[in-house]
């Protein structure tokens, strides 16, 4: 019994250590298709799938509506960056990792928050 009442009280002390954060997904549609820096004289190109984690969300409409925004931001990054860079799975993580930053910075600028917890390239395919 003294073991039930013990686990009670701490329960009781610490709660926010079992509450469930409320997260959302945005996902930019269509598929963002753009091309990149090709070495070969041959235009090279990428289709990417981008889901947005929201940290709320009530949050979500003010993504959607800034959609636009970020879109163009994503694909400005990816447009910029090397054939070894799109071809290359660390390459990618840290073309990920730029357009996290860029569209966290973004949404901060227009709304004063950040909004998402995490940028995610769910689908990806080169030529």
């Amino acid at each position: 019994m003294k073991k039930i009442i013990a686990l009670l009280c701490c329960l009781a002390i610490y709660p926010s250590a079992y509450a469930v954060k409320d997260y959302a997904y945005f996902g930019f549609e269509p598929q963002i298709v753009t091309n990149y820096v090709a070495t070969k004289k041959k235009i090279g190109f990428v289709r990417v799938t981008v889901e947005l984690m929201v940290k709320d969300g009530d949050n979500l409409e003010v993504v959607e509506h800034h959609a636009p925004l970020l879109r163009d931001a994503i694909i400005n990054i990816i447009g910029q960056q090397p054939e070894a860079k799109i071809k290359s799975i660390k390459g990618r993580e840290e073309i990920r990792k730029l357009c996290e930053e860029k569209v966290k910075a973004l949404l901060k600028k227009e709304t004063g928050h950040t909004l998402i917890k995490k940028l995610l390239f769910t689908q990806w395919l080169d030529n």
